[in-house]
Order: C-alpha cells, then sequence, then structure tokens
C-alpha cells in the first residue's frame, strides 16, 4: 500500500507509471471527469465501455480491449456509486468482468472513495479483491474523514509498487506526516464507528429528499433519473434537444448549480445529462432548488417549442 496526497494524485502516478502516449485505456460510460483529467497530460487513446445500470457491459470490454501494442493497458472503473451515475455494479457483473480481464491480461484499475455510503446495504466485494495480482486498488479518507487532509491510498501488486513509488517520491517526497499521523490518532479510536453511520443516515435523506423533489417537480417533463443506493449524486438525463452546458448560466440565473454531463464523457457525450449533488444542501434547500431547476427545464423546452 502506498500513501497518497489524496486519491486524486494515485491516478496521476498510476498514469505516468502505465500509460504511454497513444496507450489505448478503458473507462465506463460515462466516467469521473477527474480521472480523465489526471491521464490527460500522459495522452491516452481514451475508448468508452458501453455501460448499463449493472455497470460496464462485459462484450463491449473485450470488443474494445485491442490487441498487441494496441491492447489496453487498463480499464478504469468505480464500481460502487459511481461518480457522476450514482450506480453500483452487481456481484455478477463484477464477477464476470474480473473473469474476462484475467482472460485477457488487462488490469482493472478500481477507485473507491464512496464505498463505505451505502444506505441500506454493503456492496459487493471489491473487484481487486478477486484477482489481486491483476489490478490496483485506490481509496481515499476525505469523504468518510475530511477532504482537506488530502489523504487516499493504492494497493498494488508488488511488480507494480516500485514503479509507483519512484512517480511518488518525483512528484512531492512523501505525503504530509502530520495528516497521516492525524488519521492514524483518529483510527486508533471508534470514531470512523459512530461517525459513517451518521453519514450515511443523513446522506439517505437527503438522497430520498432529492428523489422526491424530482418527481415531484419533473413530472410531465419527460427527465429521467438514478435511484443510487448510497454515495453522492443523482443522474439526470433531459430530453432531446436540451445542452445542459447551455441550460446551466440560466439556472445559475436562479442561483441554483449543477454540473453539466458532457465531461464526464471520453466520448460520443450526451449534452442532455447532468450530475446533481445531494450531500452538502438541506432538504428545505434542495427542495427549493429541485423546483428552480423544474422552472429552468420548462422555460427551456417552452423556447423551444
Amino acid at each position: 500500500m502506498l500513501i497518497t496526497t489524496g486519491s486524486q494524485q494515485a491516478l496521476d502516478l498510476i498514469g505516468k507509471v502505465l500509460i504511454d502516449s497513444g496507450s489505448r485505456i478503458l473507462v465506463e460510460t460515462p466516467t469521473y471527469l477527474g480521472a480523465l483529467q489526471a491521464f490527460s497530460p500522459m495522452e491516452p487513446n481514451v475508448v468508452s465501455v458501453a455501460s448499463d445500470e449493472e455497470g460496464p457491459i462485459v462484450e463491449d470490454f473485450a470488443a474494445k480491449a485491442g490487441t498487441g501494442a494496441d491492447k489496453a493497458r487498463f480499464m478504469y472503473l468505480l464500481p460502487n456509486f459511481q461518480n457522476p451515475t450514482g450506480r453500483t455494479m452487481t456481484e455478477a457483473r463484477r464477477a464476470a468482468l474480473v473473469a474476462k480481464a484475467k482472460e485477457l491480461g488487462i488490469p482493472l484499475v478500481e477507485d473507491n472513495p464512496y464505498g463505505d455510503l451505502w444506505f441500506d446495504e454493503q456492496p459487493p466485494l471489491p473487484i481487486t479483491a478477486r484477482n489481486p495480482d491483476g489490478g490496483l486498488y485506490m481509496g481515499s479518507f476525505s469523504k468518510v474523514l475530511a477532504p482537506g487532509l488530502r489523504l487516499g491510498y493504492v494497493v498494488a501488486p508488488k511488480n507494480v509498487y516500485p514503479k509507483l513509488l519512484q512517480a511518488k517520491q518525483a512528484a512531492d517526497l512523501h505525503t504530509p506526516s502530520f495528516n497521516q499521523r492525524l488519521v492514524a490518532e483518529v483510527l486508533k479510536g471508534n470514531f470512523l464507528d459512530r461517525h459513517v453511520p451518521q453519514i450515511r443516515k443523513l446522506y439517505k435523506e437527503q438522497c430520498q429528499a432529492m428523489v422526491a423533489a424530482l418527481e415531484r417537480e419533473m413530472s410531465g417533463l419527460d427527465v429521467k433519473w438514478s435511484r443510487p443506493a448510497g454515495g453522492m449524486f443523482l443522474w439526470l438525463r433531459l430530453p432531446e434537444g436540451i445542452d445542459t452546458a447551455k441550460l446551466l448560466p440560466k439556472a445559475v440565473d436562479r442561483n441554483i448549480a449543477f454540473v453539466p454531463g458532457a465531461a464526464f464523457y471520453a466520448d460520443n457525450a450526451d449534452v442532455r445529462t447532468m450530475r446533481l449533488s445531494f450531500v452538502t444542501a438541506s432538504v428545505e434547500q434542495i427542495n427549493t432548488a429541485i423546483a428552480a431547476l423544474a422552472a429552468t427545464i420548462k422555460d427551456e423546452l417552452a423556447a423551444k417549442a
């Protein structure tokens, strides 16, 4: 295990070690914007694997794996409460993907910053636990303790770890010892055992409030949304003809904001999509914001009619 300055640094180190200019890498559709940004300086050929509500489609993963010099260096995944969609890979899909990746010899890079934020049921066994020598596993204390500590980690096979360590030393020598000692002291007690269930309860209530507000305010607007079982995000798809990047300034005029979905796609972006976060707003604020978002969408539809 290598301690990193946030799991975002782990993405950067993995990219530096495993990617050359033009290397094929695979990602979900859509995927985490921060990963695309972290890998971008290494100039990879980022290929999107078709995905559904259960996760990446294994047949498309195999079809896009590449061969020879163009064989994918790895596939990047967020199996639990994915950013941006909130989806969780099913047990069956995890097992099938691991089996196919092992057959093809393609490492799976598993990013799990949200795995402890389940509402009612713990997600299935991590992907990396099923084939430890065939992948890398990233975690973070940002979502369960404090994002400002910038403390994450990556678990890597023995043949990859020395290269990650070398890249880490070149980047910043080491993650601040004070931050590491602070978290170590917290972990000695039962603070997280008490704290994390409180986060789960709060986030579940906020998620339910946002879903209820969407059901109430978006009725008849042909808007679709995800129903996550944990995490921090909801994913919306608006009617045909609406570009959420162009809609954003109009939403800001109503004192609300969202993340347009196009940035989460490596290619063939769906411009109708957006990501909402429910974790930093009160139920009252959520109700007000979703009503304002619905009004913005209604105005946009009326203008296009």
